[in-house]
């Protein structure tokens, strides 16, 4: 018994002594105030976890803030497309109109330039795609409309009236396979006769191959098939090549034939020398596309 409860009293010894130690060293640690140094201790052990949890929170609020953004962005991105689709509705209804207005604008200048009575006329149909096709305009014979008439466009020249009835007209564009014309070169003014070969494109005939024609070179009515005055835009020279004792002179239409809506039609017969219209603002070559 003794010597069991001598182990017992050795065993709380021990674990006194480690008390004493352990409160030692705290005090030690924490100096001659353990309650100021247990708060040091304490903000020493939290410092770290509540910076973690202060970054943690702001980056949950930027993320929140964020996602309240992007929310207020798509919601604004809507109402502008909202509004770009309204806007291109409008422009697709009022496009063709300024179109046809700015068209109207050129043909009262160039019916200005022109010392002739010319009538102005729209065109209500384009079959120039079908066979033996063309341009059909809304006057007739109702009011003196004749075939052979010359038409013209701010552009440059379009073709001759074709067949008419009391209230419209078809009209031969320059470009048809059965079409010709009297026509001059700009530098030699040389004449010769303007083929149609093709959509937008032309082909001089009876020029002769001592003739030096150049790319580029402005085409213009002879007036002499008493059709055009002479000195209206026809074309560009697009391309020359010699054949036998001639030049095959190619020649890209001015007048866009396809995108035509107004046009002016010329008195039956015009004199041969009137003061032609300014050539319109186009680059050599450049013909309807």
């Amino acid at each position: 018994m003794a010597s069991r409860t001598g182990l017992r009293s050795a065993g709380w010894q021990a674990w006194i002594l480690g008390l004493l130690w352990l409160g030692h060293g705290l005090w030690v640690v924490n100096g001659r105030w353990p309650g100021l140094g247990l708060l040091k201790t304490l903000d020493l052990v939290s410092g770290p976890v509540l910076r973690v949890s202060a970054k943690w929170e702001a980056s949950r609020e930027a993320r929140n803030q964020r996602v309240r953004n992007l929310a207020i962005a798509e919601e604004e991105i809507a109402r502008l497309k909202s509004r770009v689709g309204l806007f291109e509705l409008q422009e697709a209804k009022e496009g063709p109109r300024r179109a046809e207005a700015e068209e109207a604008i050129r043909l009262l200048g160039l019916k200005q330039q022109l010392p002739l009575e010319t009538m102005a006329a729209r065109v209500i149909a384009n079959t120039r795609n079908a066979p033996f096709g063309g341009l059909v305009i809304d006057q007739g014979s109702v009011l003196n409309i004749q075939p052979d008439q010359g038409v013209i466009a701010p552009e440059g020249v379009v073709g001759r009236v074709w067949s008419v009835g009391p209230r419209q007209a078809s009209v031969l564009p320059l470009d048809a396979y059965n079409a010709s014309t009297g026509v001059m070169l700009a530098r030699s003014r040389a004449t010769g006769v303007l083929q149609g070969t093709g959509p937008g494109m032309a082909e001089i005939r009876y020029i002769s191959s001592q003739e030096g024609v150049q790319v580029g070179e402005e085409v213009y009515t002879s007036g002499l098939d008493r059709i055009f005055p002479r000195g209206l835009l026809i074309g560009f020279v697009s391309r020359v090549r010699p054949r036998d004792s001639e030049l095959r002179v190619e020649v890209a239409l001015s007048a866009p034939l396809d995108r035509l809506h107004l046009l002016l039609v010329l008195p039956p017969k015009p004199p041969i020398e009137v003061s032609p219209p300014a050539v319109p603002p186009m680059g050599p070559g450049k013909g309807p596309q």
